[in-house]
This record gives C-alpha cells, sequence and structure tokens, in this order.
C-alpha cells in the first residue's frame, strides 16, 4: 500500500457486493450524485437522441466549454456565450467520446452530471460526448459496445453541427469504459472509421479472464478483487452466449493500426496484469502506448482520495497525454510517432 493511501484506507468499511442489488446501487448512485452536483462552472451540455437501428434511442450529453461552437443538429447555430468574449478562436474543438465505468451494470450519471466528462472539457479543451450505453444484465453484449461504437459513428457524422474537428476524435474510459474503449478503437479500425488519434484506457477492464487467477487485492476486504470483476464479466457476457467479437479487447488477436493509447495500472488492482499484458501487446504490434504504473493503489482509489499526489499526478498524466494527441500541433507538442513502444511512466514522477 503506498503510504499517502494507507490512513485513507484505514477508514473504509468492508467493500458491499454492488452486483447482489443491482437496481439498489443503480439508485444509491444516482441520489447520491443529485446529492452532490458536479461543479458545471464553465462547461455547459446538450442532450440528444441518437436513433439505434431498432428505433429506439441512445442517450447522449455534449459537454463544451461555455460559448464555444457548436449547436443541436439542425438547431439555430452556435451557442450564446454570456460571459464576455470568447477565451479562445471559435475554431471547432476536438471531441473525446468518453464511456463511465461500473462493471457493465452500472455507473450511469443523472442528466449534465457526468463529472469525468465535465473535467475532461477544462483539462483537455474538448467537446466531450458522454455515453449513456444500454446496461447488462437487461442488455447483456454486444449492446453497450454497439451503443458506444453508434455513438462515435453519430459524432463524426455530426461534427460540423456540434462545433467538432472529425479529423480529432478519440476514446477515454476508466475500468468497464477502458474495456469499451479499447474495444471501439478495434471497431473503428475494422469497419473502416471513423478515425480515432487517440485511446485513454484507465485501470481498463478489458479482459474477461481477469480475476480468475489471484489478484493483489484478494486478502482485504475492502478492495475490489478478482471475484468481483468476475461478477461484472459473468452479468455482461453470460456463460453460454457465445463470443462475440468485441466482447473483450483483450481477445483480439491482431492489434495492429490502433490509434495511440495511454493505459493507466494500479499496483492493487485485481486488472493489473491484464492492462499490463495489453499494453505490451500494443507496443508490440507497432501501437505508440503510454505506461502508467501507480504502485501501492487500488482500483477506483481516486474517487476516495482525490486530493492525494497519486490521484494528482495519474489525472494529469493521462488527460495530457489525451490533450497532447488533441492539440499537438497546436500547443507545440504532438503523440509519439509509429513504433515508439512504450513509454513508462511511474507515478513517482512529475506528471508531463
Amino acid at each position: 500500500m503506498a503510504p499517502e493511501l494507507a490512513p485513507v484506507l484505514e477508514q473504509l468499511p468492508p467493500m458491499l457486493d454492488p452486483y447482489a442489488d443491482i437496481a439498489g446501487t443503480r439508485a444509491g448512485l444516482h441520489t447520491l450524485a443529485c446529492h452532490f452536483p458536479a461543479d458545471r462552472t464553465g462547461v455547459e451540455s446538450e442532450r440528444f437522441g441518437v436513433p439505434r437501428p431498432d428505433g429506439s434511442e441512445l442517450a447522449v450529453e455534449v459537454y463544451r466549454p461555455v460559448g464555444a461552437p457548436g449547436a443541436s443538429p439542425g438547431g439555430p447555430g452556435p451557442l450564446p456565450y454570456e460571459h464576455g468574449p470568447l477565451p479562445y478562436e471559435p475554431d471547432p474543438l476536438p471531441g473525446v467520446l468518453q464511456f463511465h465505468g461500473g462493471g457493465y451494470t452500472f455507473g450511469q450519471a443523472p442528466p449534465g452530471e457526468d463529472r469525468t466528462a465535465i473535467e475532461l472539457v477544462r483539462a483537455v479543451g474538448a467537446a466531450v460526448v458522454s455515453v449513456e450505453y444500454r446496461l447488462a444484465p437487461e442488455h447483456p453484449c454486444p449492446a453497450a459496445v454497439e451503443d458506444c461504437f453508434l455513438a462515435l459513428e453519430w459524432t463524426a457524422g455530426q461534427a460540423a453541427a456540434l462545433g467538432i474537428d472529425p479529423a480529432r476524435l478519440a476514446v477515454s474510459g476508466q475500468s468497464a469504459g477502458g474495456g469499451l474503449a479499447a474495444a471501439v478503437a478495434l471497431m473503428a479500425r475494422d469497419r473502416g472509421g471513423p478515425a480515432l488519434v487517440h485511446q485513454s484506457l484507465v485501470v481498463p477492464d478489458l479482459d474477461d479472464s481477469a480475476g480468475t487467477r489471484p489478484t493483489p487485492a484478494d486478502d482485504d476486504p475492502r478492495l475490489p478483487d478478482g471475484a468481483f470483476v468476475q461478477r461484472g464479466w459473468r452479468h455482461y457476457v453470460p456463460e453460454g452466449a457465445g463470443a462475440h467479437p468485441y466482447a473483450a479487447a483483450a481477445r483480439a488477436t491482431d492489434l495492429r493500426g490502433l490509434p495511440g493509447a495511454c493505459v493507466v495500472v494500479c499496483g492493487l488492482d485485481p486488472l493489473r496484469d491484464t492492462g499490463l499484458a495489453y499494453a505490451r501487446r500494443l507496443a508490440d504490434a507497432g501501437v505508440p502506448v503510454a505506461l502508467h504504473y501507480v504502485p501501492g493503489a487500488w482500483h477506483g482509489f481516486e474517487m476516495f482520495a482525490p486530493e492525494t499526489r497519486l490521484a494528482r499526478e495519474t489525472t494529469a498524466y493521462w488527460t495530457g497525454r489525451l490533450r497532447a494527441a488533441l492539440h499537438g500541433g497546436r500547443e507545440g507538442g504532438s503523440e509519439e510517432g509509429p513504433g515508439s513502444g512504450l513509454t513508462p511512466r511511474p507515478s513517482s514522477a512529475a506528471p508531463a
């Protein structure tokens, strides 16, 4: 355990099983979000319904800096800016598809309350599309991953109306969201677009074998362990349901031609080894990879210790990599070129 996190862990009770009552878990998270609304200063959002092939609608929320270019497709034009002159040139913004975590079964924020999306708008200088993909067990795989890819296609197709540059799109997610981001990157490659410039995979849940072997957290009831991970996968990909080619990104046999990636793994996370293995496979396939390893930290530690050095450095690192990929030439930096391989960055070092 990282010394800085030990006092935080001491205050945590044994972890309750969120899968024992999924409806209750969803309701509890919704209530918590409503009691502690996100700080939306400088950020505005707009909600859209994206038609699915079956006639139902996928809900997405598009977050932008206040006054940034963009409006509803078919709407009246750019959104008004009410706080003085625009703080930047009114060029189209890069776009980030943000996929929430939650073991493929929960984690959706109330409308306009996706904290990660709001923080990404500020940290990255982008329009962020938060995707409310369908959840298991009511909607097992491939519902979630097809929803996420549909959101990418819609964003690229409506880019002009949304004030987004279609040549600067990225996918991002944490935990299950990281698994979906990796899968969508594969789908975009295999289906001929839309093109992506980066994938942020933060403690990604991208291998359905994760948690089937001993993990560093197995002996502490306060931490997510291997059994916790496996319960989520059993809901998302039920036994006997058949293997969907994008159910788990780690199943892919060919990782060539994917966008550059930033992969974050934690030392006490049951997803650690599968995340490390995927980063190595990406590098071996010639994909530029930045690997950020957080020793002595558990899965989701930033939620419990957001003001610690480890949390601040970890967030600054992967958001910095995302910003560089999206703004590279405009801000004097750039994503690594092909074949640069792994760029390890221990969290004890100052973030880029």
